[in-house]
């Protein structure tokens, strides 16, 4: 009998480098496998697992919901969807909504969106950073500049280019009247923890206003309150006119959102834009549970919180080690340790006690946590890792 791991080489194409966990059981902040061990997990589903795993609230709100009804479509008017998103319209001050399954649609939605706006103003140029990550679709990718996610994949979206992170001379060179939009990550995530710089962000406010493009937030890793704020832009003293939301705010379940301001809350009309299984009623229930849990239960002001705490042991870490440490950044839940050696021996080594983190753009230890990691478990993190490091 083939194990689970040679079904899987023999059925998928094989995109992903899957770890060498069966996982069976995913309760709080742990995994178990077969045999019975728990992870720690840090990982925290690539940013999904905002309340860890089979919280209560979100278990039953997903039950009640599916005794309902699982689809109608979007024919129908549907509370779950209208909770949700009056809840989450009230909370950040947009306009509308619009849900989507996943961050790249959402993505796709938004490049849709900006050049609806766009087209009678003669505007057609849209800009995202260097190594940013938007998704894998060909408008998220036209979008996306690193090397490694576009190879093969051209020819791209005509009159899409990029702008070097935190580079404010080339941010000036390329914007002007025929700009359309500015797609930013406020903190890039896949690209390593890289946070937009106060310059920058001032540059880009002022020549949005000499230019009158719009200006896009992707927030499908850093939002729903994972900075310890609702999202990674308000730490940046930023104010986008579209803001893209997608990971934790289903719960596990697929649920994406884009979320307008009034400079574009007219510009999608009956028929012009739609979806299918977008704004499904089961995560829209998981969504509103979320949303719930994060702001009236305290846990955005917990991810803070969390940050501060980690933040500070990998500080002590990178005074310890600094020929291995070299930088520490990010905000909450949402933090990067910058190694000067590649990362994925230290994540290796790191499930091998028990603790799941995820390297990036190499050298980059990313960590996710869920909002409800109690102190000792980031002391844990924190002690396990620098024995790692000692190690080295």
């Amino acid at each position: 009998m083939p194990t689970l791991f040679e079904q899987e080489q023999s059925l998928f194409f094989q995109t992903y480098k899957r770890l060498p966990l069966d996982i069976v059981r995913g309760q709080g902040c742990y995994l178990t496998d077969r045999q019975g061990r728990q992870y720690l997990d840090f990982f925290g589903g690539l940013a999904v697992n905002a309340l860890g795993y089979c919280h209560p609230r979100v278990v039953k709100a997903i039950k009640d919901q599916a005794d309902q009804y699982i689809h109608l479509s979007n024919f129908f008017v549907q509370e779950p969807q209208v909770k949700l998103a009056e809840r989450l319209l009230a909370l950040s001050g947009f306009a509308r909504i619009f849900f989507t399954n996943s961050g790249t649609e959402a993505i796709e939605g938004a490049i849709k969106l900006v050049r609806k706006w766009g087209t009678p103003r003669g505007k057609k140029n849209l800009f995202g950073l260097s190594n940013s990550f938007h998704g894998r679709t060909m408008g998220a990718l036209s979008l996306t500049e690193r090397a490694k996610y576009r190879e093969g994949y051209e020819p791209f979206l005509p009159h899409t280019g990029h702008i070097r992170f935190n580079d404010v001379e080339d941010l000036r060179a390329k914007v002007n009247d025929e700009t359309l939009a500015v797609f930013v990550e406020p903190i890039q995530g896949e690209g390593g923890i890289n946070v937009l710089s106060r310059e920058f962000c001032t540059e880009l406010s002022t020549l949005r206003t000499k230019h009158g493009f719009l200006l896009v937030a992707d927030e499908i890793q850093s939002g729903m309150g994972r900075t310890g704020k609702l999202f990674g832009y308000q730490h940046l003293g930023l104010l986008p006119e579209v803001v893209v939301v997608a990971k934790a705010i289903g719960g596990g379940l697929p649920l994406g959102a884009i979320l307008g301001s009034s400079a574009v809350a007219s510009v999608f009309t009956y028929g012009v834009h739609g979806t299918t299984f977008g704004g499904n009623p089961v995560a829209c229930a998981a969504g509103l549970a979320v949303m719930e849990e994060i702001i009236d239960g305290g846990l955005m002001t917990r991810a803070g919180a969390i940050g501060e705490r980690l933040l500070a042991g990998f500080q002590e870490l990178r005074r310890r080690y600094p020929a291995i440490v070299t930088e520490v950044r990010g905000f909450g839940c949402m933090l990067g340790v910058q190694l000067s050696v590649e990362g994925q021996s230290v994540v290796d080594r790191l499930m091998e006690r028990g603790i799941l983190v995820n390297c990036t753009n190499t050298n980059v230890l990313r960590f996710l946590p869920p909002y409800i990691a109690t102190d000792e478990e980031c002391k844990r993190v924190v002690n396990e890792l620098g024995e790692v490091l000692g190690s080295l």
